[in-house]
């Protein structure tokens, strides 16, 4: 038998499953969820149910969003032959930020990864193939600066080039290793202006 109540310890594991928590952590997270008001704890639970049942992919762009399609997409002042396409839905926040990119964005859902199994298919490859209409003229490739990020991105230039489609990758001022997510609005900025043709 547990030292802790099993609801605690039900809590704490559900919290160690979170991104960049782990045990000690969720463990924390879980005792001050405890220790807070009920009102606290009631709160934040109708928050995740909340965000759960309104929030959706955007039918263009994959973006997490409440309207379909997103802000973004539905902007008529956003250029539309110009994609940016990122990882994921988080990497659209960062580069907004910036308040240097005027067009519009793909969210792949993921990169490719073949040593943990994630193909072509396992990401939206398809989706950002079927936005090829003929009005993009360049599509920037902004995935994470990784082994992943890179090899998603030379897949993505190997398949967009021969449709006569410009392809570009982000400047390195986002650390190699690094996330998107974690880069600071004058990094990303000066990476978006220093792309280069891959």
């Amino acid at each position: 038998m547990g030292i802790q109540p099993r609801s605690l310890e039900r809590l704490a594991a559900a919290l160690e499953r979170l991104p960049g928590i782990g045990s000690k952590g969720a463990a924390r997270i879980a005792f001050h969820l405890l220790a807070a008001p009920a009102a606290d704890s009631e709160s934040l639970a109708g928050a995740i149910l909340e965000a759960r049942r309104s929030v959706r992919r955007c039918r263009i762009c994959n973006r997490l969003t409440e309207e379909d399609p997103c802000t973004i997409c539905s902007d008529p002042g956003r250029d539309s032959s110009l994609l940016c396409v990122v990882e994921d839905p988080a990497d659209v926040s960062v580069i907004e930020r910036t308040r240097e990119f005027r067009g519009q964005y793909h969210v792949l859902w993921g990169a490719l990864s073949p040593l943990r199994g994630v193909g072509p298919e396992d990401i939206d490859i398809a989706g950002l193939l079927g936005r090829l209409d003929g009005s993009v003229r360049e599509v920037v490739v902004a995935t994470d600066p990784n082994v992943e990020g890179e090899a998603t991105a030379l897949y993505i230039s190997r398949l967009l080039k021969p449709r006569g489609v410009a392809v570009t990758r982000i400047a390195f001022g986002v650390p190699v290793g690094g996330d998107l997510e974690f880069a600071d609005e004058v990094t990303m900025a000066r990476s978006l202006a220093n792309r280069r043709e891959i």
